[in-house]
């Protein structure tokens, strides 16, 4: 005789799946499934996506970093808050946020290591965590010295210069934070970042080719300077612009891929 989960397969066979309208709205654990009138079973299907230890997601909702950071943040203890990339998307960055998702909990908690989730230890003050889009995540303060102390120096910058651009913070504030804690691993790197910055850069690949300039040997250009001819008309707002020589730098995007594609042919 077929066992039941068996039964329910064969008979749902070309049957469009029932989602429950509760199951609709975000990740749920399988006792709240249950509630909903669904066994585990009926979660293997196409319908549902596991995100995390009796956690799932209705397949409608998957691709949405927020519901993986609900369900995460169910697993985390009291205290905890997301950190690193994915407190930087928290506060409005473009970054990657779950890949893997960062939290940092007290030094003190009693937690292990969780399944998709890089946890790391440390003092963790009232002044470091901040609720932002409802979640705990640390400070964009604290976010932007951690993150800019460990990655490469050329996407720190990017990093740093899409908040300040932004106005997500002010330089002054991460001038504070990294002299107030020198003695941080990588700290080294993030006075780095900080002498390199530029506020007015305005996307990460003017960023990127500003740092092949400077990184190979050359001034440091200017960023989007608004140039006018002798009559004070405008003439143009270059990505970059070196005063002196009177030249300008453009990043085009779509001359790059249109020049790749000729290339390829």
């Amino acid at each position: 005789m077929s066992s039941e989960p068996q039964r329910w397969m064969l008979a749902s066979m070309g049957r469009k799946a029932h989602v429950p309208p509760r199951l609709q709205r975000g990740p749920f654990t399988v006792d709240e499934a249950r509630h909903a009138g669904l066994n585990r079973w009926h979660l293997e299907g196409a319908s549902w996506t596991r995100i995390g230890p009796s956690t799932y997601l209705w397949a409608g909702l998957s691709g949405e970093p927020m519901h993986q950071l609900v369900a995460a943040k169910r697993r985390l203890p009291s205290g905890a808050a997301f950190s690193g990339l994915t407190a930087a998307w928290l506060h409005g960055i473009d970054v990657v946020p779950c890949n893997p998702i960062e939290a940092t909990v007290c030094e003190d908690a009693g937690v292990s290591a969780r399944a998709g989730i890089a946890v790391r230890r440390s003092a963790l003050s009232k002044a470091d965590v901040v609720q932002v889009r409802g979640m705990p995540a640390t400070s964009i303060v604290r976010t932007l010295g951690e993150v800019c102390a460990r990655l490469s120096l050329v996407e720190a910058v990017v990093i740093a210069d899409a908040a300040l651009h932004d106005r997500r913070v002010k330089l002054h504030q991460l001038v504070a934070w990294a002299g107030a804690n020198a003695g941080r691993r990588g700290a080294r790197n993030l006075r780095r970042v900080l002498a390199l910055v530029e506020p007015a850069t305005e996307s990460p690949m003017e960023t990127r080719l500003r740092m092949v300039l400077v990184l190979g040997g050359l001034p440091r250009p200017k960023a989007q300077v608004s140039i006018h001819d002798r009559w004070r008309r405008f003439v143009g707002r270059p990505d970059l612009y070196y005063e002196q020589h009177r030249l300008g730098i453009e990043y085009d995007g779509g001359f790059h891929r249109d020049a790749l594609a000729e290339d390829n042919r």
